[in-house]
């Protein structure tokens, strides 16, 4: 193995802590607070529990400086758990949990960490030993006393979830004079509330996250200031007030290394800088850089932000909201003073009260604050559902006070400033009508916190709902916990089907919170779905491991989706997402569409013919790489990852697969004779060389093939380039040939003594061996002394050797090759049977397993190549990221889009049909940002009068009364005289059924045949018995002949 290669654990400053893969914590029960005692006492960073985490969102300075800070948490009802669960899974160095009160039933709506028989006991205490076994690397400890001076001075962070204002405001003054970083939290019913308090002077390091930008320079004026131009193939996306960096200016090299330089955008492509007046002229090339700097910003204390806050607006629809609310949330407090309870549910008197108490706050506010009309409505709905705990809402204000102690402790991310509200009151009942006070009084049950909000017959709803979950991974598993504590599918009709064909890998563990280490290896769906009944004991969820696909629409059948009453996606891929939206279209289902990137979130709901679907407006592919800048002229780390990974298939995938396919199939050299081009001739050279020329025998023959193939890339091609292409080459319109995003390379000199290339040749000698079923070896001194004993490779340049400066040129291009060439290659190949049981082992790419060789090959051959162009290299992380395709994940994002998603949910069983009652999310926890709005409604089509939406279909009973099938003839027939459509194209899938160009002879024996037996026919698959629809596409034209578009056909068979 590479010396080269990253511990899995790193000795950092932190607390005391355990390898993950121990069992559950011990507990340390005498006297004192409780806590989780870890298994030793070294200090590290496990890097493959908190990889998407540590490398892809916070950093690995945000997570030394996490794991330096002790966190108190007060307040262990369901928000509180849910801040805990977050910030237990991002690797503090410690939590303390607090709370003096006892258990209720009104705590089982949302706190799911506690069960029916640990009503009466502390909260806290009942709750530790379960969210210490969420990461055996952070000790949780209980305490019951008073929150005094001496004891908070212990903690970098302190958070107040569900506290009285009075303790909030007597615990905000010990922290802002002691500076302790303080979040407060609060949720009641369907709304939520955020403050943060992070002292005089907090050092600020990274308010975005995101990576620095970079841009090419074209030119740069002599002038005070200074205009840069950068190059027009991509937009340079830097903003007035940032700083940057110049490297590789030639001519004006006054500006190389000078101190970051702060810029003023002046267009997509330029910005001014400093005073160039004096600098030399310059002449070309440069790359500008954006450089990120640490600023220090301030907080008011609590008491001083009560009587003058400042809001962050979530929704930009209720812009009015927070200011009157932040009223409310004083009253309420107030309220619970004088009666030492809170608003009774959906009580007329009681919230008159609060009303009144409102007003008497607002009329004592400062002028800047004070509402000339406070909207009493809005307090009123404050007061009816204050008494109400639910989870979706602790869900989401948990995910984002957990984020803010996060901030707090690592400097990281802008934080909230300092005051947020937010509210989902879009929830209630649309229409309704009279009191429902009578509904929401407490039954002594694990729902009466949300009852308290809607009332019993939603809960009723929800119970029987049939609901098909697909994915078990983070989204799922906060889905399925939210899905267990708003009761849905637990009642005698209802059931949940998720499915996952994914098992547990310990990276999972730092976000997926159902899981614990001893899950390892085991199938998600199945150990998420076992936790979740220990959540609630009264769900009904059915566990599977398939793909949800055309390949297992015999198990998901036109049954099991009209059986369904909803669907909620928790997927990681566009290609999934497209087919279950294309599903719960066809059978008219709501889907709940969400996802996250690192600090960013969005939800997306589908309602049957009053939203758009997913497909309407999902985000487009990413932008390819052009072959010709992968093959000879990158500028970026990002190219050369993209070149790594194609070799990466080019040696150790393709050529095997092609190589077996020769062996075993007879048909493989008809097909491949038939390849277009030149590529007929490739495959069967990639055929000859792994059978013949390059097939080894020996570790040896491994070795001496990666010598030479290193030569053969980092040397004789970068020296053929330059052959072809001299360094002070000229274009016809007399600029550089090198120049721009042309980066002039350099061949390399293979060096035993260089770290990066012997990693190379150790990692491709043995992912070689592996293909062939070869012995491996990991000895790098031996390695070294075999590549001394190689001779170097000789090369010379070649005239007549065409390269494509561009990929027009490369398209314009017209390959041949020499036939007799081909034969003779194919006259060297060995027979079949002369090879009989030998069989090459293509490598499939495997990201995160350290030991295979993956990964160690993709850093060494970018970085090579980097070194080629004179391109930074990356680091393993980040090429991890880049070549594996990395989503950046953490939990605190995870929970607040679930809590989101299950807001819209709550509309859903309802029923609602107000399109303006459904919201689409965008949230990004960095920046702080969040973005609501109406989700867009479908597009609306018409053919003659009737107008038709994606939700719409033409529906056609394929057996008539007589009991035979309707022919093709009697389809065309039917749409002529019921629809006036005269049906010129026909197709199901990507099976073309019927058009007016086809052959007579062809079209006369279609007519007269069945429709699914064309179907059978043409896509070559016999319909299954499962199968008792088909959709079918028309082409049509109206009566005028003209072109019309129409919906799909849904052809009934069964």
């Amino acid at each position: 193995m590479s010396s080269l290669l990253l511990s899995k654990k790193r000795k950092v400053s932190g607390p005391d802590s355990a390898a993950l893969d121990s069992p559950p914590p011990m507990l340390d029960e005498s006297s004192g607070p409780m806590t989780a005692i870890p298994k030793n006492s070294d200090t590290t960073i496990d890097e493959a529990l908190y990889s998407r985490q540590l490398w892809y969102v916070l950093g690995d300075e945000a997570m030394k400086h996490l794991q330096k800070s002790s966190v108190l948490i007060s307040g262990l009802r369901g928000l509180g758990v849910e801040i805990a669960k977050n910030i237990i899974l991002g690797g503090v160095k410690a939590v303390t949990l607090h709370d003096e009160g006892t258990a209720q039933w009104s705590d089982l709506s949302s706190q799911y960490y506690l069960q029916e028989d640990d009503i009466g006991k502390n909260r806290a205490e009942v709750s530790q030993p379960r969210l210490a076994e969420l990461n055996s690397y952070v000790p949780v400890s209980t305490y019951r006393g008073p929150l005094e001076e001496d004891f908070l001075s212990g903690f970098q962070v302190v958070v107040l979830a569900n506290t009285p204002l009075q303790c909030q405001l007597q615990v905000a003054e010990v922290c802002h004079s002691r500076g302790i970083k303080l979040v407060v939290a609060d949720t009641r019913g369907l709304f939520g509330q955020l403050f943060c308090d992070f002292g005089e002077e907090m050092l600020l390091r990274d308010s975005t996250g995101e990576q620095p930008l970079s841009a090419m320079v074209s030119m740069v004026t002599k002038g005070n200031p200074g205009i840069v131009t950068c190059l027009d193939e991509a937009q340079h996306g830097f903003e007035s007030g940032d700083f940057v960096s110049f490297s590789e200016v030639q001519g004006m090299k006054e500006l190389n290394g000078r101190e970051p330089i702060e810029i003023q955008v002046l267009g997509p492509y330029t910005f001014s800088i400093c005073d160039t007046s004096s600098f030399s002229d310059y002449i070309c090339g440069g790359i500008v850089s954006q450089v990120k700097l640490s600023k220090k910003i301030s907080f008011k204390p609590l008491v001083a932000s009560l009587a003058e806050p400042d809001f962050v607006i979530t929704d930009f629809a209720k812009y009015s909201h927070p200011a009157h609310l932040h009223i409310g949330f004083q009253a309420l407090h107030e309220f619970c003073v004088q009666n030492s309870r809170q608003p009774r549910p959906h009580n007329k008197e009681d919230a008159e009260k609060v009303v009144a108490l409102a007003q008497a706050v607002n009329a004592g506010a400062l002028p800047s604050v004070q509402q000339d009309i406070l909207d009493e409505d809005l307090i009123r709905k404050l007061a009816y559902v204050a008494a109400g705990d639910l989870a979706p809402i602790n869900a989401f204000i948990g995910g984002l006070a957990a984020q803010e102690v996060m901030k707090a402790c690592s400097g990281k991310f802008m934080p909230i400033r300092q005051w947020l509200y937010f509210d989902a009151l879009e929830c209630l009942p649309e229409d309704q009508e009279g009191s429902m006070e009578d509904k929401c009084v407490p039954r002594q049950n694990r729902y009466d916190g949300q009852v308290a909000v809607f009332g019993t017959d939603l809960q009723e709803q929800l119970g029987e709902q049939k609901y098909f979950l697909v994915g078990a991974g983070a989204i799922g598993c906060e889905l399925l916990k939210n899905f267990a504590m708003i009761g849905l599918g637990c009642g005698e009709h209802g059931e949940i089907t998720v499915t996952d064909m994914d098992t547990i890998e310990k990276s999972n563990l730092n976000r997926q919170f159902l899981f614990r280490s001893w899950d390892v290896t085991k199938s998600k769906s199945e150990r998420a779905a076992a936790a979740v009944r220990q959540i609630n004991p009264h769900i009904r969820v059915i566990s599977h491991q398939n793909r949800v696909g055309p390949d297992t629409e015999h198990i998901y059948t036109d049954d099991f989706f009209q059986n369904l009453d909803g669907v909620a996606n928790a997927l990681d891929n566009v290609d999934a997402r497209m087919y279950v939206d294309q599903r719960c279209v066809l059978y008219r289902k709501p889907l709940l569409e969400s996802g996250t990137q690192g600090t960013k979130g969005s939800v997306q709901v589908v309602i049957p013919f009053l939203t758009e679907s997913y497909r309407s407006s999902y985000d487009p592919p990413e932008k390819s790489i052009p072959i010709c800048t992968l093959r000879n002229f990158p500028n970026v780390i990002e190219h050369t990852l993209q070149w790594a990974r194609d070799e990466f298939e080019g040696l150790f995938k393709q050529p095997a697969e092609n190589a077996n396919q020769y062996l075993t199939d007879p048909k493989f050299m008809d097909r491949t004779l038939g390849l277009a081009g030149t590529q007929c001739l490739e495959v069967l050279e990639a055929v000859q060389r792994s059978l013949v020329q390059q097939r080894p025998h020996t570790w040896v023959d491994c070795v001496t093939w990666a010598y030479h193939h290193w030569h053969t890339k980092y040397s004789d091609d970068i020296q053929q380039l330059l052959h072809n292409f001299p360094p002070n080459q000229l274009t016809s319109s007399g600029a550089l040939f090198w120049s721009g995003p042309k980066r002039c390379p350099h061949p390399l000199t293979f060096d035993v003594n260089n770290s990066l290339h012997l990693d190379y040749v150790m990692a491709a000698a043995n992912l070689f061996a592996q293909m062939y079923g070869l012995t491996g070896s990991q000895d790098r001194s031996s390695l070294v002394t075999l590549l001394q004993s190689l001779p170097v490779p000789r090369f010379t340049p070649k005239s007549g050797v065409k390269i494509h400066d561009s990929d027009e040129e490369l398209q314009d291009s017209s390959a041949s090759f020499d036939d007799s060439h081909l034969q003779e290659v194919k006259g060297t190949l060995p027979s079949p049977a002369s090879l009989s049981g030998f069989k090459m082992h293509p490598i499939d790419f495997e990201k995160d397993d350290d030991s295979n060789f993956h990964m160690d090959f993709i850093v060494a051959a970018s970085n090579l190549r980097a070194e080629n162009y004179d391109i930074s290299p990356a680091d393993r992380h980040k090429s991890k990221m880049i070549a594996g395709k990395i989503i950046p994940a953490i939990a605190t994002t995870t929970a607040a889009i679930v809590g989101l998603v299950c807001l819209e949910l709550y509309k859903v069983v309802q029923g609602h049909q107000k399109l303006q009652s459904y919201r689409n999310s965008f949230i990004n926890l960095a920046l702080p940002l969040f973005i609501f709005s109406e989700p867009l409604a479908p597009p609306r089509h018409q053919y003659y009068h009737r107008v038709w939406t994606l939700w719409d279909c033409f529906v056609v009973q394929g057996r008539q009364p007589n009991g035979e099938e309707m022919t093709l003839k009697q389809f065309l027939d039917y749409f002529k005289t019921e629809h006036r459509l005269e049906v010129t194209m026909l197709s199901q899938g990507v099976s073309m059924l019927y058009s007016f160009f086809m052959p007579a002879a062809k079209l006369k024996e279609r007519l007269e045949q069945p429709m699914t037996e064309i179907v059978s026919c043409v896509s070559k698959r016999k319909l299954g018995h499962h199968v008792r629809t088909l959709v079918l596409e028309l082409c049509c034209s109206d009566v005028n002949g003209d072109d019309v578009e129409v919906p799909y056909v849904r052809y009934i068979i069964r």
